[in-house]
């Protein structure tokens, strides 16, 4: 039914007076709900168990500081110092379970605290969240991605170093490196490494310890690797081969023979639109050691960035772009192009890892510090990640690229949904009850995910 404009109209004759009052007000009352999720997992508990004796002494535990900061990049902050506009707020109060927070010096001196020891430990934490979402699906592979990501620095801060930064060359830079399972969209494990650090050269010990959490967590079920040509490299190869199928794309580097390969090819398969392919087996001379590769070539109608494939192959004929991938796997041609492009998802992951969740952020000089910063925002992520599957995440239909098998939503869409919703703390008859603007859609979503969490208790 049609309302009359007059009914719609109102007047604003003036600015609002501002009063400030701890009366209860809180921006933050989706928190509340990510707390009872926490509370059905017995997160306080676990953390404290895994940190032990490691656990950094202070006034505050390092279980309300882990909270605390989990908090803080749920709900946006991006530094240590936004800690300051949070004081007073009691759902953050009650989320950290403390009755006065503590200052951003405070956090930062307990940061560079986290040791090795600690790290390793908030580490088996986060492999533990991450089987607790995995297990019950009973997957018959996972698909792990493997990729370093630059994270710029100061010029003081420590163990950062100029490197492989593409957009700023000589920008001191943090390069992570990150293990993500394509399934759920759960980050794996985490290592901070200066930005100097290749990724193909310091990356085996890395490959371990995520092959060994798979093993203790998940038990034996079959892997597969995704991995960029920065990881072309036969220490690499020749570890997988017998551990896991993988899929590596292939540089164009001249002793590798591709060139000539594309050149002496006349007849090409076609694998989709404007997409043509051929496999060869391509002996490897200085690695002594045969490789299936596959070769691309996709029809464009423009030149290539920097004209790079101008410079390799004659573009009398058009332009084509071209690639190769390296693989163990029997798919074909086609299985294996739509596969390999499922990687553009751990990109998306971390892309909401530094711009969602601070993951590229810098809280202090010390290395270690910031090297524990980055493993709880990963603890953040899975723990939103387990916190979406258990309570509103719906299936996606599988598809070749082997990507995720839920619809999840970005941090920045919980935020205004959810987690960043205004309410009053109030005790009326002596009970506590959060209190919250009457709007339906807000109404059904509170009450779906609190009816789902106390169902799971």
């Amino acid at each position: 039914m049609r309302q009359r404009k007059a009914t719609l109209r109102a007047r604003v004759n003036g600015n609002l007076w501002l009063r400030f009052t701890a009366g209860g007000l809180s921006s933050y009352s989706g928190l509340e709900l990510f707390q009872r999720f926490l509370r059905g997992i017995d997160f306080s508990a676990r953390l404290r168990r895994h940190l032990g004796e490691c656990m950094p002494a202070g006034d505050f535990s390092s279980v309300a500081l882990v909270r605390l900061l989990i908090a803080l990049v749920i709900i946006g902050g991006r530094r240590l110092r936004h800690l300051q506009y949070l004081a007073g707020d009691p759902i953050v109060l009650r989320f950290a379970a403390l009755t006065v927070l503590p200052s951003a010096r405070t956090v930062g001196r307990w940061l560079t605290r986290c040791t090795a020891s600690v790290r390793y430990a908030l580490a088996s934490l986060t492999a533990e969240i991450v089987a607790d979402a995995v297990r019950p699906l009973h997957l018959k592979r996972l698909t792990v991605d493997i990729d370093g990501t630059v994270c710029s620095t100061g010029l003081k801060v420590q163990r950062a170093r100029r490197g492989y930064n593409p957009h700023h060359r000589k920008v001191p830079s943090f390069y992570p490196i990150t293990a993500f399972l394509a399934q759920t969209g759960h980050i794996l494990r985490v290592k901070n490494r200066s930005g100097n650090v290749h990724d193909g050269k310091a990356s085996m010990d890395f490959f371990r310890l995520v092959v060994a959490q798979i093993r203790t967590t998940l038990g034996n079920v079959p892997l597969e690797f995704r991995l960029d040509g920065a990881f072309f490299r036969r220490d690499i190869l020749t570890w997988l081969e017998s551990r896991a199928e993988y899929a590596i794309k292939v540089p164009f580097w001249h002793w590798v023979g591709l060139k000539a390969l594309i050149e002496q090819r006349r007849r090409w398969t076609w694998v989709g639109p404007n997409l043509q392919a051929f496999e060869s087996k391509v002996w490897l001379q200085p690695w002594q050691r045969r490789e299936r590769v596959v070769i691309y070539r996709k029809k464009v109608w423009h030149k290539s960035p920097k004209n790079y494939q101008l410079d390799l192959f004659d573009p009398s004929n058009g332009h084509w772009e071209y690639s190769a991938i390296a693989t163990n796997k029997t798919i074909d041609m086609r299985a294996l192009w739509l596969f390999m492009a499922g990687r553009g998802a751990h990109e998306k992951a971390l892309a909401e890892l530094k711009t969602g969740l601070a993951f590229d952020s810098i809280p202090s000089m010390n290395y270690a510090a910031n090297s524990a910063w980055q493993i709880l925002v990963v603890l953040a992520h899975n723990l939103i990640t387990n916190f979406q599957i258990a309570t509103r995440a719906t299936r996606r239909r599988r598809t070749p690229k082997a990507t995720a098998i839920f619809d999840l939503k970005s941090i920045r869409s919980l935020r205004y949904e959810l987690f960043n919703r205004a309410g009053i703390l109030q005790r009326p008859n002596g009970r506590a009850t959060l209190t919250l603007s009457k709007n339906l859609p807000t109404r059904r979503l509170f009450e779906t995910i609190a009816d789902k969490l106390a169902a799971a208790a």
